[in-house]
Formats: structure tokens, sequence, C-alpha cells
């Protein structure tokens, strides 16, 4: 099947004098996001050839700890729910709820 159309995401990290980041922001214009500020980030490409994944995980330095948190929290449960749409394997996806339930608990968030 030939490619007919091409949707381009972009981030933009702004760095300190260390290349620590500062600023995050994402643009996604076929998704109606133009340059939209970011606190956290993370980011994972699977590698077919060397069949491992890639990864890119950045926050900025006032990204605060507790909302840090959630960010995990809410990563985990759509990684939940990523995985059971692409493996329709319900036993695992409901193992991985758990797990997130039990996650919540720990840091005592509340959904």
């Amino acid at each position: 099947m030939a490619v007919t159309h091409t949707s381009e995401i972009t981030l933009k990290v702004g760095l300190d004098e260390n290349r620590v980041p500062e600023e995050l922001n994402w643009s996604a214009e076929d998704g109606g996001i133009k340059n939209e500020e970011a606190k956290a980030m993370m980011l994972s490409v699977w590698d077919s050839k060397n069949q491992e994944s890639l990864k890119i995980d950045l926050w900025t330095k006032d990204m605060p700890v507790d909302e840090m948190k959630v960010f995990f929290h809410q990563t985990l449960v759509t990684m939940a729910d990523t995985f059971m749409k692409a493996t329709q394997d319900e036993k695992m996806t409901a193992t991985m709820k758990d797990f997130c339930d039990y996650f919540a608990e720990k840091l005592e968030l509340k959904e």
C-alpha cells in the first residue's frame, strides 16, 4: 500500500546552559495542536532491525514531583489500554491495570 499522506509531529526543547530542559513545546498540526507547552514527555520508538525500543524521556526543571507521579500513573494506564488494543490480551491487560491501581494507591493519587 502506497503512502498517500504524511503527518508531522514536532518537538522543541529549550535548554539552559547545562543542556537541562527548561521548555518543552510540541506541535501536531493535523491534530490541531500548534506549539503547545508541556512539562514532561516520554517517547518510545520500536527499532525492528535491532529488536529494541529506543526512548527519549524529558522533563523541565520546574516539573513538580506530584505532577510527575500523576503523569507516570496516567502513562501506565494508557500503556495498558494500548497493549489491549494492540494484542487483545485481556489477562495481561487486567494484570497491568491491577498494577496501575496499586501504583496509584501507594502514591496516594486520587482518580
